[in-house]
């Protein structure tokens, strides 16, 4: 998943992020990227130049009825930090060899290759994700499995990222991924105001495993896991991190035992309540590095890791980097670490 911080945003230029289209193009996940990197916000500082290229520039038909003109072509990838495949449709369509070489050039000389959806298919015949981890839309998950065997198909969750290579599940799960890109390149602070300017989660729980649809046979019900919704328990935990919290707390205050939590966090979220947990308290932690001159011991206490020490290590499992390294890299306001910050 994410690896060490890419960048310093108070000293990096504009990143470049190409999306590669070709018809009929699929608006939504074109706009998922359009909206994320492209879009300029009040009071947000301009971070990604977003453009869109297509092998053959002219117009370009899209899945809504109408055509958009594209006037950048496979040149456009040259000179691209990022390279995005919003959807390939159908996708059963062949890679033009031209695009082939063009993505994995872009690749060679460094840049990070995203596809979105079923873009993952036009990914996939560049040869780039063999013997790696990658997703789709829960719905073309066991086509990709079938038609690129040599791909480790994920189809429960929402996005997974190598660092120079990353997939999102269907849709909506695009908006995911480039957040959580906005989140690697210039920290926790920076996707949480794009993400507010939206008006949705900066990070959403859970995998694309909640909203497949049931096997045949199995109704058009609720799973049973989805019966019992998490989401007043999770808002009662995020309220609460700086105090003492086990699994037992959480089972308790639902009146369930901890197996039964831990069944429902495992159909709701893709993941266990103790995880769940850890991730929101690092999340929190994040921010705090980012917006607060707190030493890394009070920020332990604040998030519920008990001690420096604690928080250190578990930081550094989690991000693979420290929370002093980290605070220097997506501080959001300059100024020298506070004393004890170094581990």
């Amino acid at each position: 998943m994410a690896g060490t911080p890419r960048h310093d945003p108070q000293q990096d230029p504009v990143h470049r992020v190409v999306a590669l289209v070709r018809p009929p193009q699929s608006v939504f996940e074109l706009g998922c990227a359009a909206e994320v990197f492209g879009t300029r916000r009040p009071g947000l500082p301009a971070r990604y130049d977003f453009g869109v290229c297509t092998p053959r520039p002219g117009p370009v038909p899209t899945t809504a009825g109408y055509d958009m003109v594209v006037t950048r072509g496979l040149s456009a990838l040259e000179t691209a930090d990022t390279v995005v495949i919003p959807g390939w449709t159908p996708a059963g369509e062949p890679l033009a060899p031209a695009a082939r070489t063009a993505l994995r050039r872009a690749h060679a000389r460094g840049a990070r290759l995203v596809s979105i959806c079923s873009g993952a298919f036009a990914l996939a015949q560049t040869g780039l994700l063999d013997g790696r981890r990658a997703t789709t839309h829960w719905n073309l998950a066991a086509t990709l499995t079938e038609r690129f065997p040599r791909i480790e198909v994920d189809p429960a969750v929402l996005y997974v990222d190598h660092g120079d290579l990353a997939t999102s599940a269907g849709a909506a799960a695009g908006v995911d991924l480039c957040l959580h890109l906005v989140r690697r390149d210039h920290g926790a602070a920076h996707a949480a105001r794009i993400a507010r300017h939206m008006v949705m989660p900066p990070h959403r729980e859970g995998g694309q495993a909640q909203y497949a649809a049931p096997p045949p046979g199995e109704g058009a019900g609720p799973a049973p896991g989805m019966r019992h919704s998490l989401a007043p328990l999770l808002e009662w935990v995020a309220g609460r991190l700086a105090e003492p919290m086990s699994v037992e707390d959480m089972a308790g205050r639902l009146r369930i035992s901890p197996r039964t939590l831990a069944r429902r966090f495992a159909d709701q979220l893709g993941t266990s309540p103790g995880q769940w947990l850890l991730d929101r308290r690092l999340a929190a932690a994040r921010a705090l590095l980012e917006e607060s001159d707190l030493p890394v011991e009070a920020v332990a206490l604040r998030v519920g890791l008990s001690s420096a020490v604690n928080f250190r290590r578990r930081f550094q499992h989690a991000l693979h980097t420290t929370p002093s390294a980290y605070r220097r890299a997506f501080r959001a306001a300059g100024g020298a670490p506070r004393a004890g910050d170094d581990a």
